[in-house]
């Protein structure tokens, strides 16, 4: 069984115009995604193509105007979309975890570090305040934050960028979660403080046995960190596989061009090809990604097939199979 299966997922976001008529962007288009225990699997994509928008959705935190229109959770069989609120929040910093990515506005500004992590273990243990304590030091201790009694007093004004990443993910693991999920986890953080916040989620990860879903911008950390990736665009899932499979031999267009702007597979920064990504508002019919694609036919005003082209590696393409432009 998958620990975590997103099927069919759609996300819409609906805008009044100034003249009063609503307009609708379907800002997640039949989101098709699974994690499994022990497996880390990397989300990539362009900005805007509905990485962090699914991590939020998984997670139950969507807001107007963001709406779930249709498609399936499931964390370990049990279906979350619908689940009251009450039951979303036992899961949530419980069994599935977020690390989110800016780490100094995601802590509260008016309480000591050390306090914001025991206080968030107790809230789903129960136990008393000086066994939360106990335990968010050893966990302060277990992200490699030195001297973590002293720390544990600290403001989170008083943090470094990295240090107050390892607070927030020791926030995010100090339940024991069966599932992490972790969203641009090193944005904005140097080079050598990035290589140590990711080997310490991987070990993390590796030690408990998490399910992890990592959402990134950047191929090196897919490659370096990930067994499978999901390649997104335009709010859809366009190709999915094992990162040795994906890198060596990308079936869809976009994946084949994402790996070409980024010769050194270190960042989706580059320009993938001449044009924007589609408008959400006006998404052209059948394959999103036609209208910058070098392959492109008149067939794919279709929707595009999702055929496997090797064990555990499908695209979303009309010409999946066909060698590289």
């Amino acid at each position: 069984m998958n620990l975590l299966e997103v099927a069919d997922l759609h996300v819409h976001f609906v805008a009044a115009t100034r003249l009063g008529a609503l307009r609708t962007a379907r800002a997640l288009n039949a989101v098709n995604l699974s994690v499994t225990e022990g497996q880390t699997i990397g989300l990539v994509g362009e900005t805007g193509a509905g990485k962090s928008l699914t991590a939020h959705a998984i997670m139950g935190l969507l807001r107007p105007p963001a709406r779930l229109v249709r498609g399936s959770v499931k964390f370990r069989g049990q279906e979350l979309v619908g689940l009251d609120r009450a039951a979303l929040q036992r899961l949530r910093g419980n069994e599935i975890a977020l690390v989110v990515q800016s780490p100094k506005t995601s802590l509260d500004p008016l309480a000591r570090v050390g306090d914001q992590v025991a206080r968030l273990h107790a809230a789903h243990s129960g136990v008393s305040r000086a066994v939360a304590r106990e335990r968010a030091l050893a966990m302060l201790t277990a992200v490699g934050i030195p001297d973590a009694a002293r720390r544990y007093r600290a403001w989170p004004h008083e943090m470094s960028g990295g240090m107050a990443q390892r607070v927030v993910i020791a926030m995010a693991l100090v339940n024991e979660p069966r599932l992490l999920i972790a969203d641009e986890p090193t944005t904005g953080l140097d080079v050598t403080v990035q290589a140590q916040i990711l080997d310490l989620l991987r070990a993390e990860a590796q030690r408990r046995a998490l399910g992890t879903l990592i959402i990134t911008h950047d191929l090196g950390v897919v490659a370096q960190y990930c067994e499978r990736v999901a390649v997104m665009y335009a709010g859809a899932v366009v190709e999915h596989g094992s990162v040795a499979a994906v890198f060596a031999a990308p079936a869809h267009p976009y994946t084949r061009a994402l790996l070409a702007s980024a010769p050194d597979r270190a960042s989706l920064g580059a320009v993938v090809r001449a044009g924007e990504p589609p408008d959400l508002y006006d998404l052209p019919p059948g394959c999103a990604y036609a209208p910058r694609c070098p392959l492109a036919q008149p067939i794919c005003a279709m929707p595009p097939p999702n055929p496997q082209v090797s064990p555990g590696h499908a695209a979303a393409c009309h010409f999946a199979q066909a060698p590289a432009a």
